[in-house]
């Protein structure tokens, strides 16, 4: 497929492909799928691997991205035909923004996929965070592998266990400082944002919630020794971490309307892509998975206005309904490339 600079749409039925293709784009920017937690389900039944390659134009030069996945083997990326030793190395080289139909499970889900939002963020804009967490996930692995093992053989090694509780006390007040700077980089954004798209007056705001940020968090982490020995995992540092979202002063899942919550996301979206376009000097490419089933007429003209004045840089979105988009999008000043996607099989 070869696309437009500005915005490519991609229709058809539901179950028809077009999620997968806006995924294709997600794994050659991220390393990752969008929508599955292990590449093994992104192999086709009866096969055993896949490849995914895509050509990018970067700083006025061609780059070509290939992911390749075998079953029982890892991950390859590839830049212009060179393997990278290690995947983490391309992240946040392509910056990229997604907006898909469970985005509100950020609200309504547990803390980990908060944590993940914010991580993914934070690591496209700093490879030395993401080596950091890439650290510190090694580390609380190791550490509570240790703690299960004291508990198999009634034996502990002290010493052994002092030194992951140092590496993971260092790592957590250095990834917990950087999480807070990123929030009151957030905060005025995602209140512009949110005004804008809901027009209305409500404050919002997100509260990381942290314990690494204490004075005495070392003497805290080692306090609680005893509980992790009962039960058998860390119980302090920033795995523990969550983000409350609160609109008021109250938390947005609990007395949010539907319309209030999505809103509250696409802000949160809108302040990411402002990020990134601040940070890296060029707008991240944007992926728009099947928004206008998810929003009302009002939030619709709000982003179709955003798109007009060609805020954003190159977009990727979805629609079942191939009049409803054509109507919409055939509207605004800009090139647009309609895709009629059937049984994995595109169309331009």
């Amino acid at each position: 497929m070869d696309f437009s600079t500005q915005i490519n749409c991609f229709t058809g039925l539901n179950g028809s492909g077009k999620t997968n293709i806006l995924d294709g784009i997600h794994y050659l920017s991220l390393t990752k799928s969008a929508v599955q937690s292990s590449d093994t389900l992104n192999v086709k039944h009866n096969k055993d691997f896949f490849v995914i390659k895509g050509q990018f134009e970067l700083d006025q030069k061609p780059l070509e991205v290939r992911c390749t996945f075998e079953l029982g083997k890892k991950k390859q990326i590839w830049q212009n035909g060179k393997a990278l030793d290690k995947t983490s190395e391309h992240v946040g080289l392509i910056p990229l923004v997604l907006i898909a139909p469970d985005d509100t499970e950020l609200i309504k889900g547990g803390s980990e996929g908060r944590r993940k939002f914010f991580d993914g963020l934070l690591s496209q804009l700093d490879r030395n965070y993401l080596n950091q967490l890439i650290r510190y996930h090694h580390f609380l692995k190791q550490r509570n592998a240790l703690l299960k093992k004291f508990a198999e053989t009634g034996r502990r090694d002290l010493t052994l266990l002092g030194s992951y509780d140092e590496e993971m006390i260092r790592l957590s007040q250095i990834l917990a400082k950087r999480r807070a700077e990123l929030m009151d980089e957030v905060a005025p954004m995602l209140q512009a944002h949110y005004a804008e798209i809901s027009q209305g007056q409500e404050k919002v705001t997100i509260l990381y919630e942290t314990e690494a940020l204490r004075e005495d968090f070392a003497s805290y982490f080692q306090g609680l020794r005893k509980k992790d020995f009962i039960t058998k995992n860390s119980n302090a540092g920033i795995h523990k971490d969550d983000y409350n979202f609160l609109i008021g002063e109250h938390p947005i899942r609990k007395i949010g309307s539907q319309g209030q919550q999505k809103s509250f996301i696409i802000a949160l979206k809108l302040a990411q892509f402002q990020i990134f376009e601040s940070a890296k000097g060029e707008k991240p490419l944007l992926l728009l998975d099947d928004i206008f089933d998810k929003l009302d007429d009002t939030r619709i003209a709000q982003m179709m206005q955003l798109i007009s004045k060609h805020t954003f840089g190159q977009i990727f979105l979805t629609d079942a309904r191939p009049e409803r988009s054509q109507a919409i999008l055939t509207e605004l000043d800009s090139e647009v490339f309609f895709f009629g996607v059937e049984n994995g099989q595109v169309s331009h």
